[in-house]
């Protein structure tokens, strides 16, 4: 592919994504309920396409599809447990969103601040959503580092890429807050799904004889890829400590959950779950297939995270379509990083400085301000370029996990003590962190099982303790 014409596609894909961000933007928002919900008055398509940009991410063509390749069909499984979660924005979503308007909160660290009444609840859920939303940032940043540096033949760097992508995810995030984020998260969904069904079509039907064949190939030359454990990576420590963050997803990952404050209505949130669960049924099978079909075709890739890349770089497919591909992935990198980028910043105003009691202006300037330092750290990490994309992004959830028992101890807990809810995220975050810097997995368990193991303890033992 021909740098040139890599770089002229990527200008005019910035290019249309900034004049509809600018558009969308009405002037600057003036307000931090429309900087960071706009306002409610977003549209259930716009909120759909939205929700699933931001959910979906470089993970799926990069990761999902790298998981894919290095360890079978189990990732399949792995992916369709997140679906499955979609069980808890059923029934928190609409908790969220009532609550959210009666108390006027805008952060889901606000939300439980305000359940439990005391402000030290949602700053400790602040700052662990900062500690592990900064790197699954930082891998969407990796992914399109490792994309365009390969398919620019080099030309394009790997800290070239990051940087293209650090600037825009900022621009488009800064312009107007939510209504530039979700406008241009609704282009980006598009792009993402169309382009990544025309490239498996392409490869499935022109370079592997029709589905059919390339499961027959799969049957004889890789059995071990089509069960679980396989080829042996997915064990059942392995599969539960994968998959037990990704089942909590939706209401454990902040700039995820924060989208359930956003519709108009019940109605609207109807809409926006359906609609989300039915594109991302879509989409898992879609990047399921590209892993397989890379693993048919190139099986000695050293980097499982280079299994998408391998094929638009190495297999004669048309410029124009690896182009659209390359953008969907860059999309789908983008479009999660801006919202992270708009979560963490509405945390750190309303939750971490909500104590000195800021006008609303000045903490829309501190927002603003906050977002350019968001940035650089995420960009220090991902320079860092550790390997499989897919374990990054789960070891991200695994922290957040600490969140979910203080928040269904919210909605049902007969307690509610801040001080359990405090400890129990605090305690739960420190095991995720404890473990995962320093390697250890008790019994063969993953961090993911033992923070939720330990902030669920902490909270039922301070909950139910006299006194």
């Amino acid at each position: 592919m021909k740098t040139e014409l890599l770089i002229l596609v990527l200008g005019i894909y910035i290019f249309w994504g900034t004049l509809i961000a600018i558009l969308s933007s009405r002037g600057r928002s003036r307000s931090l309920f429309d900087y960071f919900l706009g306002s409610r008055k977003i549209s259930p398509l716009v909120n759909t396409l939205s929700y699933s940009a931001t959910t979906y991410s470089a993970f799926m063509m990069l990761g999902l599809a790298g998981l894919t390749y290095r360890a079978g069909v189990g990732a399949l499984g792995f992916e369709l447990i997140y679906l499955s979660g979609l069980i808890l924005a059923v029934i928190f979503g609409p908790k969220f969103l009532k609550f959210s308007k009666e108390s006027g909160c805008i952060t889901p660290a606000e939300l439980l601040s305000l359940k439990y009444n005391h402000p030290l609840v949602g700053i400790v859920f602040a700052f662990t959503s900062m500690v592990f939303l900064i790197p699954y940032a930082a891998s969407q940043l990796m992914g399109i580092g490792y994309l365009l540096e390969m398919l620019s033949g080099g030309a394009i760097s790997f800290a070239s890429g990051l940087v293209i992508a650090t600037l825009l995810a900022f621009l488009w995030t800064e312009i107007a807050g939510l209504r530039s984020v979700a406008t241009t998260d609704s282009l980006q969904a598009m792009i993402m799904l169309s382009s990544s069904v025309i490239l498996v079509l392409i490869v499935v039907y022109k370079y592997l004889g029709g589905f059919g064949t390339m499961m027959n190939k799969l049957v004889i030359d890789y059995p071990q890829w089509l069960s679980v454990p396989g080829n042996g990576f997915f064990s059942f420590q392995t599969f539960l400590g994968l998959s037990l963050p990704w089942f909590f997803f939706s209401i454990s990952n902040p700039q995820v959950s924060q989208r359930l404050f956003v519709p108009q209505g019940l109605k609207q949130l109807r809409q926006m779950i359906l609609g989300f669960s039915i594109y991302g049924f879509i989409y898992t099978l879609i990047t399921i297939l590209i892993g397989f079909s890379a693993r048919c075709l190139f099986p000695q890739l050293e980097n499982p995270d280079l299994a998408t890349p391998a094929i638009l770089s190495r297999l004669n497919i048309s410029p124009w379509i690896s182009l659209l591909v390359t953008v969907g992935i860059f999309s789908a990198a983008i479009s999660t990083i801006d919202s992270i980028f708009l979560t963490l910043s509405s945390m750190f105003v309303r939750d971490i400085l909500k104590r000195h009691n800021l006008p609303e202006k000045g903490q829309l300037i501190i927002t603003r301000s906050f977002i350019p330092i968001l940035c650089l750290f995420t960009f220090l990490f991902a320079i860092q370029r550790v390997n499989l994309i897919a374990l990054l992004s789960v070891a991200s959830s695994a922290g957040l996990i600490a969140s979910v028992p203080a928040t269904i101890g919210a909605f049902y807990g007969k307690r509610r003590r801040w001080q359990a809810a405090f400890f129990s995220i605090l305690s739960g975050a420190s095991t995720s962190l404890i473990l995962q810097i320093t390697g250890l997995k008790p019994f063969g368990m993953w961090p993911g099982v033992w923070t939720l193991i330990a902030s669920a303890t902490v909270l039922w033992i301070l909950n139910t303790k006299e006194g």
